[in-house]
């Protein structure tokens, strides 16, 4: 035998939904934000590592350089311990790809992105009051269902990504404009100041 229920568009269902909505929003602009700033840490540190290698390889060469031309142990020792940590560096990066994982995080980015919006688009129906609950709820359950697929193929993250996403968006203000900066973007005829 199959249950029917009906649907309760009460007042009190529309502000228990919207509390979900906003909740299942912050987290997505906290993940939005952490992904970026996890690929902006890793395609630093690749540019880093990069630099060094240079820098390693020209050292560990001028070493057997200076060791050729008469600078004996000196130049040797100088040129097979840069070499040696040149080699540790180049097998770190051999199995770390962080070129690779950081556009990982910045492919979940633009994901997110989408859900982030899709969220807030659904809490402005939501407010609006013009769709019904029951078409809400699907759209929130077709949400939760892509946010699912798009966490399921994400790295994790490092805790300093989860912090500089805190200070972006709390202290830099990342997701809010003031009324002016809106207009800015906007024709004369959808500003908001006159």
């Amino acid at each position: 035998m199959e249950h029917h229920f009906q649907t309760n568009d009460s007042p009190e269902s529309r502000r228990i939904l919207e509390g979900q909505l906003r909740e299942c929003f912050g987290r997505v602009v906290y993940s939005h934000k952490t992904q970026e700033k996890c690929a902006d840490i890793l395609l630093l540190r690749l540019a880093r590592i990069k630099v060094s290698q240079i820098a390693l390889s020209a050292i560990t060469t001028a070493g057997f350089i200076a060791a050729v031309f008469g600078a004996g142990k000196l130049g040797a020792t100088l040129g097979i311990l840069v070499s040696t940590t040149l080699l540790a560096l180049n097998a770190y990066t051999k199995d770390y790809d962080l070129g690779e994982l950081a556009q990982k995080h910045k492919q979940a980015a633009n994901d997110l992105w989408l859900i982030r919006e899709k969220y807030l688009s659904l809490i402005t129906d939501l407010v609006m009051g013009e769709k019904p609950l029951e078409t809400l709820q699907t759209e929130r359950d077709i949400l939760l269902d892509e946010l699912h697929s798009v966490y399921g193929g994400v790295p994790s993250t490092i805790s300093k990504a989860y912090k500089k996403a805190q200070e972006a968006l709390k202290t830099s203000e990342d997701m809010t404009f003031s009324e002016e900066e809106i207009d800015a973007f906007l024709p004369k005829e959808l500003k908001r100041a006159k």
